[in-house]
């Protein structure tokens, strides 16, 4: 049975009504974007987190920012306990939940910055629950459903990051293009230094620019932690 809960240095994450429970990538999406946001001495006052699931990538940003997050959920259960964990987390008067779909979330408003994990493996066999299906899986929302969205949502000169497999990501890469988001940035995952990617994390922005490409291996042949997974999580991981 997976923790209900997951420790960090600044804030705990509960799990237990979540489908998809928090996972490194995820933890390595939130951290690697909020370096970007950082580094690069970005102003971003409000951040949209689509399918926010427990909360994650919201809480990760918010710890390393000063931004207004709204985050938005279309499970149930999910939803409710993201907005429990905001209420938790020392950073709750920065945090919103809006439990709705985003294909029906209107644009009353854009934001600076859209963060989003969003299902993966559209062709993939599905896990026969429902709820997890929902979660990982493309079936209720497709790609192109959620590149819509993201363009009514997205401020004219906002950016986004977004977590894919790493074989579905340039097929991501060609939609967002179409929409006129273009690859800035890329961080290629492996599990160890002698494992194949299996996931990517990348920043688009509506301006064409060159593509700076990263990689990062989570352990190394020993499955130890790597320096560069310390570096890069050490603020949030509560051992490192």
């Amino acid at each position: 049975m997976a923790n209900t809960f997951f420790q960090f240095k600044q804030f705990t994450v509960h799990q237990a009504l979540c489908a998809m429970k928090v996972c490194t990538d995820a933890c390595i999406q939130g951290a690697y974007t909020a370096r970007y946001l950082n580094q690069n001495n970005l102003s971003v006052p409000a951040i949209l987190d689509l399918g926010a699931g427990t909360g994650l990538l919201s809480l990760l940003l918010a710890q390393q920012t000063t931004s207004d997050i709204t985050a938005v959920e279309l499970d149930p259960g999910a939803a409710r306990q993201a907005t429990e964990n905001f209420a938790l987390s020392p950073w709750s008067d920065r945090l919103q939940l809006m439990q709705t779909d985003i294909r029906k979330l209107e644009a009353s408003s854009t934001y600076n910055f859209i963060i989003t994990n969003p299902p993966f493996y559209e062709d993939a066999l599905k896990s026969g629950q429902a709820e997890k299906d929902q979660a990982m899986h493309a079936t209720n929302l497709s790609y192109n459903e959620l590149l819509r969205a993201i363009n009514s949502l997205l401020a004219a000169d906002g950016e986004i990051s977004v977590l894919l497999p790493y074989q579905a990501f340039n097929s991501f890469m060609t939609l967002a293009l179409q929409s006129n988001l273009f690859l800035k940035q890329r961080l290629d995952i492996r599990q160890t230094t002698s494992h194949s990617y299996f996931r990517t994390v990348g920043i688009f922005s509506r301006v064409a620019t060159g593509t700076a490409v990263e990689e990062l291996s989570i352990h190394d042949t020993s499955r130890n932690y790597t320096p560069e997974f310390i570096e890069l999580l050490k603020p949030y991981y509560l051992y490192l």
